[in-house]
């Protein structure tokens, strides 16, 4: 194991209202204060009775999926916590993964590709 499960990160035109609506099927809090995050305007999160965090991420001009069409597929990225940035990312290259976006040499994550192209992040813990 490299890595834990920090959240699921949903776009999302309103996040606060996405977030709302899933607390209604689901339970929990919005935007709890958390360490890993701050919330506003761009992103909301609810931590669920059961412990896994939806997160909501502002995305202004999302193209919702139109499932089943794979014209327009589901879409989601996972944040995944991690120790050593450097250490996870050489184990997921050698799964196959891809590096997408390697910011800032300060910067607390990084986007990968699974070896299908789903996006997610290694976020320094």
């Amino acid at each position: 194991m490299i890595a834990t499960l920090q959240c699921f990160v949903i776009d999302c035109p309103r996040p606060r209202e996405l977030a709302a609506f899933y607390r209604e099927l689901l339970g929990g809090e919005v935007d709890r204060e958390d360490p890993r995050w701050s919330t506003d305007q761009a992103w909301s999160t609810l931590h669920t009775p059961g412990g896994p965090v939806l997160a909501f991420q502002q995305a202004p001009d999302l193209r919702p999926p139109a499932w089943p069409d794979p014209s327009r597929p589901q879409q989601y990225h996972l944040d995944l916590g991690v120790q050593d940035l450097d250490a996870a990312e050489a184990k997921v290259l050698e799964l196959g993964g891809a590096l997408l976006d390697a910011g800032d040499p300060g910067r607390g994550w990084r986007v990968y590709a699974d070896p299908v192209g789903h996006p997610f992040c290694l976020v320094r813990e």
